[in-house]
């Protein structure tokens, strides 16, 4: 086979990819993750199903890699705006990756709802989705990693009793940060999603009315709860 005629036909794979991931989101937004079925998306864009299997053999497969590309699409836009604030301090830099974070699962709601919503009934996410997955979490280990080469990181304080496994978890994740970093930086990632998920799924419905200002607050205080100390606001 010739160049020309492999190149076409990849073209041609990847745009059916695209069109295969496409409907599946519009089932995602209009039916939610449990109910993805390849026959549905299959019958919307025309196709057999024996076609689309040649592209995702089961509705695992087309899961995971709409679970990847959420998790890219989330990571660029943190990646970019901590480009954005390379100028910044710490505190700042933290503020803006937060941000985009918030930003981003308020313009893709069902991607969000399907990366850090409910689990999705017999799928387990395979281990090829973990480097999309880290990629957010990096960059807030990087801001730290930066603030404590140069000594502008305060390490909170850490219960006595808490450290054997503060000590484990830095292990894992980032040898070179006090482990009280660490155990602070793991709270405040899930006090940062919990935010975003009670913005997102109603819960501060007639609780939070300017949630735009109440989020730079809260996300200021997780900075500081990190060590940042400027990021606490007046």
């Amino acid at each position: 086979m010739s160049s020309t005629a492999q190149g076409a036909r990849a073209r041609a794979r990847t745009e059916v990819t695209a069109a295969i991931k496409d409907e599946a989101r519009r089932q995602l937004a209009a039916e939610g993750a449990a109910k993805l079925s390849l026959r549905a998306v299959a019958r919307e864009l025309g196709m057999v199903s024996s076609a689309l299997y040649r592209y995702f053999p089961s509705r695992d497969d087309l899961l995971t890699a709409l679970i990847i590309d959420a998790y890219n699409s989330l990571g660029e836009s943190a990646e970019a705006a901590y480009d954005k604030a390379a100028d910044a301090g710490p505190a700042q830099r933290w503020t803006a990756v937060a941000e985009a974070v918030r930003d981003w699962a308020l313009r893709h709601p069902h991607e969000y709802a399907l990366i850090y919503g409910s689990p999705v009934p017999g799928y387990s996410a395979p281990d090829t989705t973990v480097p999309a997955a880290s990629r957010v979490g990096l960059i807030f280990i990087g801001i730290l990693r930066d603030a404590h080469r140069d000594a502008v990181l305060t390490e909170p304080p850490l219960p006595t009793e808490l450290r054997p496994e503060a000590e484990r978890m830095a292990a894992d994740l980032a040898p070179d940060l006090p482990p009280a970093t660490v155990t602070a930086l793991i709270a405040a990632w899930a006090e940062l999603f919990g935010l975003v998920g009670f913005e997102l799924f109603g819960q501060f419905n007639r609780v939070v009315e300017d949630r735009e200002t109440f989020f730079r607050h809260a996300v200021a205080r997780l900075a500081h709860g990190v060590g940042l100390a400027e990021g606490v606001r007046t």
